[in-house]
């Protein structure tokens, strides 16, 4: 199995909408078209909101991707945009599109009130990190990981955040030495059940860090008032952000 590599390239779209649509369970909470679009919009929108990437390359195909965002330098490709902006039209063109995209902005505003309660602002943001579930546990996602770390140290930008949640194998974060910053939980109705989920923000400084008790900065939790929404669905999974406009 011969694995590389390199940066974002446009054949790559298409088995990165894939591991999104599987690894965030699109298809659990809607139609099979839904969730195919549902994944373009996702992965259309970090396209974005980046300025480095590394896609992990496995006989030919990508099977990983990491985005990092300088907020400094961050421009909006107008090419990316306006394919963001289309296949948010794809998506709103049906009732259930609608539907599950509200659901989405709920999870947005969740992460602006994460981000609001840090009171700080980061240099950098950790836009998009995912591995294909069958190739996890083989060190793609670590190499990936340790390529952003040393392109956040080749620009200079000592510390970066993330958002993720309970869906998420949050646990990586921890051991790559990030701080857990701030939690919120949201209540999903789920066919007359109450599903609760977790929502994190987690920090980094790229140059000190101790992942056993983060002794480089001081941890500061916090729990804010959960959120409730109601969804006929059968299980529902979300990956951080939402989508944005540039």
């Amino acid at each position: 199995m011969e694995m590389q590599i390199r940066e974002y390239q446009k054949q790559d779209f298409q088995p990165l909408k894939e591991i999104i649509r599987s690894t965030w369970h699109y298809d659990e909470f809607s139609s099979p078209e839904t969730a195919s679009r549902l994944a373009e919009v996702f992965l259309r929108s970090c396209l974005t909101n980046y300025t480095f990437s590394q896609v992990a390359v496995l006989d030919g195909t990508a099977a990983g991707i990491i985005l990092v965002k300088n907020n400094k330098d961050h421009r909006c490709a107008l090419s990316a945009g306006f394919q963001q902006i289309l296949s948010i039209v794809k998506l709103y063109a049906s009732k259930e599109g609608r539907a599950v995209s509200q659901i989405f902005q709920n999870v947005n505003e969740i992460d602006e009130q994460l981000l609001r309660g840090c009171k700080k602002t980061y240099p950098a943001e950790l836009a998009l990190f995912a591995v294909r579930s069958s190739c996890q546990g083989k060190g793609i996602g670590k190499k990936l990981f340790h390529s952003a770390l040393a392109y956040l140290k080749q620009q200079g930008l000592d510390e970066f955040y993330l958002f993720t949640d309970t869906s998420c194998n949050y646990g990586f974060y921890e051991h790559q030495g990030m701080c857990r910053r701030g939690q919120r939980e949201h209540l999903f109705q789920i066919n007359g059940q109450t599903v609760s989920m977790n929502f994190f923000l987690y920090d980094r400084a790229t140059v000190f860090h101790d992942a056993a008790g983060c002794n480089f900065c001081a941890v500061h939790q916090y729990s804010g008032a959960s959120h409730s929404e109601t969804l006929s669905s059968s299980a529902i999974d979300t990956g951080g952000s939402a989508w944005y406009l540039c």
